[in-house]
């Protein structure tokens, strides 16, 4: 699919959000647009209106990087902001062929990989991929995900469980801040493969059977999983708050580990260590590989 849509939208709503005021900049009279206009814009940037009109209009082909800074300056981007406006210039380079085929090999999880998830028995663990789809988790993984994983539409798929099991809604404290978040890593990773014909379908099947999916996907938020604290009521052990750290796989796979831990001494630690007897009282510790395979339905 072609990004000129992404690239326009993602620009006039970052250019939307920023005030005149803020952009140091006078106002006189009344104002038509909520944030600044075009030519201030192309003026706070160093470039002609034109030009400025013709990048809006989502063509990133060929655009230098000091133009790229000096737009990330202008619009006020954020550190991952600015990282998703360089992607998407990127992908508005090489044919649509070659990126295509770039992204016809699914990565899988090495064994190492797996070994080190295993390798944390108290802390839930596991291997997550660029559409948010669980490919390995060791037992206290499966067992914090129960409920993920004894619905078998979500296809072990974060995203899905988060807008179509309403038991999300009671799992995720913080629903709202979570989602959005994912929405935003899904925005990241459509900006870096827009030929991902797995990721399209699947940002297509949550826009059709989720309102609210459509509308966070529309205001071109983008995030980047770090490290946070993650709320969670499971329905075994109750609330749990948690810290969680994901970790890129450094191999280009666009895979990452994402571990969650409780400090000593915490109702969470005692939680975990709940969950823990109950995984292994349930003989979860035999499925740790996930023998979900990420969905290619159509939506």
């Amino acid at each position: 699919m072609d990004n000129r849509d992404a690239v326009s939208a993602f620009l006039r709503s970052r250019r939307d959000k920023i005030t005149p005021e803020q952009a140091g900049l006078p106002t006189y009279g009344q104002r038509r647009v909520p944030g600044l206009r075009r030519g201030e814009v192309a003026t706070l940037a160093g470039v002609s209106v034109e030009y400025y009109t013709r990048l809006e209009r989502g063509n990133l082909q060929g655009v230098s990087d000091s133009v790229l800074d000096a737009l990330a300056r202008a619009l006020r981007l954020d550190a991952t902001e600015r990282m998703y406006l360089y992607d998407l210039a990127r992908a508005a380079g090489p044919a649509p062929g070659a990126r295509a085929r770039q992204r016809e090999i699914r990565p899988t999880v090495r064994p190492s990989v797996a070994r080190i998830v295993e390798g944390m028995p108290g802390m839930p663990a596991y291997v997550m991929n660029n559409r948010l789809d669980v490919l390995a988790a060791n037992p206290l993984g499966r067992a914090l995900y129960s409920e993920m994983y004894a619905d078998a539409t979500c296809g072990a798929n974060v995203a899905r469980f988060a807008f179509f099991n309403p038991a999300a809604r009671r799992f995720y404290t913080d629903w709202e801040r979570m989602t959005r978040f994912a929405v935003g890593a899904l925005r990241v990773e459509a900006g870096k493969s827009p030929y991902d014909r797995e990721l399209s379908n699947l940002i297509g099947e949550l826009s059709t059977r989720s309102d609210t999916f459509r509308v966070m996907w529309g205001s071109h938020d983008v995030h980047v999983f770090r490290e946070s604290t993650k709320r969670l009521n499971h329905p075994l052990v109750g609330d749990l708050e948690l810290d969680q750290e994901t970790m890129s796989l450094p191999d280009g796979s666009g895979l990452s580990v994402v571990v969650y831990s409780a400090p000593p001494g915490t109702a969470a630690e005692d939680g975990l260590k709940l969950l823990a007897s109950w995984s292994a009282a349930n003989g979860l510790e035999q499925n740790a590989q996930s023998t979900s395979k990420p969905s290619t339905r159509q939506p």
